[in-house]
């Protein structure tokens, strides 16, 4: 076992699948919203209760922010993934299902992970760290078309030169490995527009990979699990859905 597999990453949440416990169960790892500026409780273990009650295994981080720039939180994430996948935290994983679940910024570290943008850490950069499927609600996608300034500042720092703004757009680095995913977005999203979430579905059916994307007319950004909201509220029925016929809930 390597060091980033043995040292259990800080400010990780775990709650267990609920359900049997003699079985492995799939394990998804929750990524906040908040701009890379804070963490959004609302969006962390709420989610991973959600989760746990499909059976599944949840782990929430609360990744490093603002003043930290990238590669800082996508290292903390890749060293949560790696540490899900084969650490000691006690539970039954199933290795070959192991996903994340990424709201807003929290969304665009998803998707970072997804298709591999690099850590600059070979400890890391491995495949133990890359998801086998992802879910992705009002992501931030681009960092170079319709941003959210907010994420950029905070990831990439003021001022950013196009080479890091480029390498930190996922929807510029799908490819066929990309693991498939799960989108929802609101159209009338005045923070991160639904063209993030537009542009990562299309790269991705460029790419052969298997999407599913729901664009629901109205809600505010950050809504969450979305209860009470018309329309997003069936996000997650949608995505237990998506869940089943993927092979990760019963």
């Amino acid at each position: 076992m390597t060091a980033a597999e043995a040292q259990a990453p800080r400010a990780l949440t775990v709650i267990p699948a609920v359900g049997p416990s003699g079985l492995a169960a799939p394990a998804v790892l929750v990524l906040p919203g908040g701009g890379y500026a804070k963490t959004a409780d609302h969006e962390a273990e709420p989610v991973a209760e959600w989760l746990a009650s499909l059976g599944i295994h949840a782990f929430v981080l609360r990744y490093p922010v603002a003043p930290h720039r990238h590669p800082v939180p996508l290292a903390a994430a890749r060293q949560a993934m790696i540490w899900i996948r084969n650490g000691g935290h006690g539970l039954k994983v199933d290795p070959s299902r192991v996903g994340v679940l990424g709201f807003s910024a929290g969304g665009h570290l998803a998707a970072a992970l997804s298709v591999q943008v690099p850590a600059g850490d070979p400890a890391l950069d491995i495949r133990e760290s890359v998801p086998d499927l992802s879910i992705l609600c009002y992501p931030v996608i681009s960092f170079v078309d319709s941003v959210h300034q907010g994420s950029v500042d905070n990831l990439a720092g003021e001022g950013a030169g196009p080479e890091i703004l480029r390498q930190l757009s996922a929807e510029l680095h799908v490819t066929p490995a990309t693991p498939p995913a799960f989108l929802w977005h609101t159209a009338d999203d005045e923070s991160v527009p639904v063209s993030h979430s537009l542009a990562y579905a299309g790269a991705l059916s460029r790419a052969g990979v298997a999407t599913e994307l729901h664009v629901f007319p109205n809600g505010i950004h950050g809504i969450g699990l979305a209860a009470g909201t018309p329309g997003a509220e069936q996000w997650t029925g949608l995505c237990a859905a998506w869940l089943r016929r993927m092979g990760w809930t019963a």
